[in-house]
């Protein structure tokens, strides 16, 4: 559990969150997490004292023990959130949200008869070296994510988000 409050938001910027204290990190192999995620995953982490402190999410009722908190802007997925059962201020917050998810690194893994069966060899996969073409292209590119930090303003002057 780390005593340091996180920030995080989502890829847009118009959701920014703050937790005082997170947690456990988890892995959820099942397919609502998937699905909610759009990956073969979720990775979420139990945050404490969780402010929005630009905008707030929107919600999905899933299941009818489950709401799912995004940004209705971008899309980004940034809760799972029991309707009962958990203390007040505490929400379950997805990982890769944070400004530094690899201070929240997932220590368990959940609900595994859900899980992909491919998921344990992706490491394992072929790695390609990219093509000049490709490198030029990914350098042309121009961010309009927000940065992994607070900003005093949303939206920036001239729309330029880094």
């Amino acid at each position: 559990m780390s005593n340091t409050s996180l920030s995080g938001g989502c890829q847009c910027g118009a959701i920014r969150f703050r937790a005082e204290t997170v947690g456990r990190a988890s892995i959820c192999h099942c397919r609502m997490c998937q699905k909610a995620t759009g990956g073969f995953f979720g990775a979420y982490v139990t945050g404490r004292g969780v402010t929005w402190t630009r905008g707030g999410p929107s919600y999905f009722l899933s299941s009818n023990k489950i709401r799912r908190g995004f940004c209705s802007a971008c899309g980004t997925p940034l809760t799972f959130e029991q309707l009962e059962g958990l203390p007040p201020g505490q929400v379950e917050l997805s990982i890769a949200a944070f400004d530094e998810p690899t201070r929240v690194a997932p220590v368990i893994q959940v609900n595994l008869e859900g899980k992909l069966g491919f998921v344990d060899h992706l490491a394992e996969l072929p790695t390609v070296v990219e093509p000049a073409a490709w490198t030029a292209f990914k350098a042309s590119i121009v961010s309009h994510q927000h940065p992994d930090h607070d900003t005093e303003t949303w939206p920036p002057a001239g729309g330029d988000t880094n």
